[in-house]
């Protein structure tokens, strides 16, 4: 399913070293300005159902919470919303009007630190985008972390490897191709993203036999990491241990800024192991723009501009047919 794809872009550069991905971290430099691509924030598209990832309890769950909405802090606006203590994930679907591409899908992972889902501005805003480019997409509103939580990324890996296969069984009825799903991932949600895809295929929580979406696969055709969190070790200077880069892995396309304090470092790096392994990717790495912005205007930044980048970087993408 992942075999024979064209690149799409690359830098002659050295993974394992930091000065080349320090270097690499400038490939694309926005000169300051308000982008007029920007398409945020989007109206938020017509969410059919929310969906319960298991009929029952979670892994290692003995409750069923769908979690609690933070009060929205009076200087964000437009306001944004946030999402804790979940125990009992689900998916809002969004189904795109048309299908213009070839009906293709994304499942979202929006961030929030692992210990809150900020389901609108990385949620249903990037639904709304993705609808508009005849993409279907689905919002996970995965289970968040708490202070005694020892992994707390491992939680988020759960339910997004479920929530791909949950939607690989539900193709006809969604009317998508189950060959043409993918991810997209914000910030704690890209660094989940990351770890599906580098996941060796591994389920991280303990398969059914008798569950039939637990036999589909989870692991995405494609990867869309925006503004991922901490994809690398800063004190060792490495990527994850967990994050197992291979030549089967799918494209990708990264964003990142320069001035973000969740280093872009960390991009470069998986970029430079994408590259090593002859991956398809993209990577690009704005001036400014910080952190947590969506499909956001920040001002001064032309960070806004990137839905229209990942817009090509989606219709340059191999068909199933032309991936055999």
């Amino acid at each position: 399913m992942q075999s024979n794809r064209q690149q799409l872009t690359s830098l002659p550069i050295a993974p394992n070293s930091l000065a080349a991905c320090a270097a690499l971290a400038i490939c694309l430099w926005a000169a300051p300005g308000t982008s007029t691509a920007a398409t945020a924030p989007q109206q938020p598209p017509a969410t059919t159902e929310l969906v319960d990832l298991w009929e029952g309890p979670a892994p290692d769950e003995t409750t069923r919470q769908p979690g609690t909405t933070l009060p929205q802090r009076p200087e964000e606006q437009p306001p944004v919303t946030r999402i804790t203590g979940i125990t009992q994930p689900q998916l809002a679907v969004c189904l795109a009007k048309q299908s213009t591409a070839g009906r293709r899908a994304v499942l979202i992972l929006p961030g929030g630190g692992f210990r809150r889902v900020v389901v609108d501005k990385e949620g249903t805003e990037i639904a709304a985008w993705l609808n508009d480019l005849g993409i279907s997409a689905f919002v996970l509103r995965y289970r968040t972390a708490d202070d005694s939580t020892k992994s707390p990324w491992l939680k988020p890996l759960q339910d997004a490897q479920r929530a791909m296969a949950l939607i690989r069984s539900r193709a006809a009825e969604w009317q998508i191709d189950p060959d043409q799903l993918g991810v997209a991932g914000f910030s704690a949600g890209g660094q989940t993203a990351a770890r599906l895809l580098g996941d060796g295929g591994q389920s991280a929580y303990r398969l059914s036999a008798g569950d039939p979406v637990d036999r589909l696969s989870h692991q995405p055709d494609f990867a869309m990491l925006i503004y991922p969190w901490n994809l690398w070790n800063p004190d060792t200077e490495q990527l994850l241990p967990e994050l197992q880069i291979s030549p089967g892995l799918p494209p990708v396309f990264l964003v990142h800024t320069h001035d973000d304090s969740a280093s872009s470092l960390s991009s470069a790096m998986f970029y430079a192991a994408l590259r090593k392994h002859r991956v398809p990717a993209e990577l690009h790495v704005f001036a400014s723009g910080g952190h947590g912005y969506g499909l956001r205007q920040i001002a001064g930044s032309r960070i806004s501009s990137w839905p229209e980048l990942a817009a090509h970087w989606l219709q340059a993408l191999p068909t199933p047919d032309e991936r055999k």
